[in-house]
């Protein structure tokens, strides 16, 4: 029987959502190679679509990257496009991915990754905040990607602790000390 604690929900994401954007805010715009710049925004929708899926990631994806167009000198609502749709691509299964398929979620992520850093600077280089297409493509989207690809692989093991239909990080599952073993054939 699965048990939807959405109290538990809420209180995982918005835990989340505070731990991310303070790294946004602190960490980010003092860590980064070349011009590009780990973005926790994407790595917040990537882990809520991931764990939670559905509607609730699309609207934490909406709101992550309103929260990053805030934050940096772009055009408002670019990221906020972005992240809504790679969220709904992420989360379209409304399970939780990451306790159930780690590796594929980590893939189905750097692949989102890597379209939402090209969109969105191929965006900046049409408004004008680039110098070239070398510039656009190996100097700010090549490292953003590569970034926030290693960044969301330690958000992804801690939400992934959980057993499948668990919500972020729900607990230690089959693997932890009270587990209980299932035996279909001897008694």
């Amino acid at each position: 029987m699965q048990v939807n604690d959405s109290n538990k929900n809420r209180r995982s994401m918005v835990r989340l959502a505070l731990v991310c954007l303070f790294l946004q805010l602190a960490l980010a715009p003092n860590f980064g190679i070349a011009n590009g710049r780990i973005n926790f925004g994407l790595i917040y929708a990537g882990v809520i679509a991931l764990t939670i899926g559905g509607r609730t990631g699309v609207v934490a994806g909406f709101f992550a990257g309103l929260v990053f167009d805030l934050c940096t000198t772009g055009p408002v609502g670019l990221m906020s496009l972005l992240l809504t749709v790679a969220a709904f691509l992420m989360g379209i299964e409304v399970r939780n991915r990451i306790a159930e398929d780690f590796s594929g979620s980590v893939v189905l992520f750097v692949m989102c990754a890597f379209v939402v850093s090209v969109f969105y600077n191929l965006a900046m280089f049409l408004v004008g905040q680039g110098g070239s297409i070398v510039d656009m493509l190996f100097l700010r989207t090549l490292p953003t990607f590569i970034l926030t690809g290693a960044a969301f692989v330690p958000f992804a093991l801690i939400a992934g602790k959980g057993t499948a239909g668990s919500s972020l990080g729900g607990g230690l599952g089959p693997v932890g000390k009270h587990s209980i073993k299932y035996s279909l054939g001897k008694r």
